[in-house]
């Protein structure tokens, strides 16, 4: 984690960036520091890191630029805990191109998403027009997201009703399925009968 103490403009939009991959964290460091409007306030390149910095920093900052994926868990949670503070604005990068992630982000209180293939010039301009009050995302955008959470979620409470039904042996069964297990190598783990087996899964389809 490092914490930049300098002497900062008045007028500077101050960045926090948490980003595991230090070249690219640097490098985005270097671009907006560049600019006239930027100061870098703050970087880390874990969750614990960002937290510490959190706990730790005398100064404050406008917006985070954070990477979802981090070497000690993914940060959803850390967007909920930033969107929390009154005037900061979280830029999310993810490497991932799944729907499903950007919209978990959203949800969380992200301000905007990227991909973190973008250019990094296209990085910098996209913080600069989330602080000039241009909205990344359209309204329409926002709720297909937050609907595909919803769907997401409602996916997620049927499967698990659906397993909570299946007896202890189906459940055995299904996880050794999970292994790799074909029918043969199934039944002998659990001491069953190939046709018993078939039967449970049967039962678990």
């Amino acid at each position: 984690m490092a914490i930049i103490d300098n002497d900062m403009q008045e007028h500077s939009t101050r960045i926090f960036l948490v980003e595991d991959h230090a070249s690219f964290r640097q490098a985005l460091a270097f671009m907006f520091e560049r600019e006239g409007e930027f100061a870098v306030a703050g970087q880390a390149g874990s969750l614990a890191e960002a937290r510490a910095f959190l706990r730790k920093s005398p100064l404050g900052f406008d917006v985070a630029v954070v990477d979802l994926a981090l070497p000690d868990g993914d940060g959803f949670g850390l967007i909920a805990e930033l969107s929390s503070r009154p005037d900061v604005m979280t830029l999310v990068l993810s490497a991932s191109l799944e729907p499903s992630r950007f919209a978990r982000a959203v949800e969380a209180g992200a301000s905007g998403v990227l991909h973190k293939s973008a250019p990094i010039g296209e990085i910098v301009d996209a913080v600069r027009r989330l602080r000039s009050g241009e909205a990344l995302l359209s309204p329409a955008e926002v709720v297909e997201m937050l609907r595909m959470v919803s769907r997401r979620r409602q996916e997620e409470y049927e499967a698990r009703r659906a397993i909570e039904k299946l007896t202890p042996r189906e459940k055995q069964v299904l996880m050794a399925l999970g292994e790799g297990l074909d029918s043969k190598d199934i039944a002998e783990k659990l001491h069953i009968t190939v046709e018993t087996e078939r039967t449970h899964m049967v039962n678990i389809l």
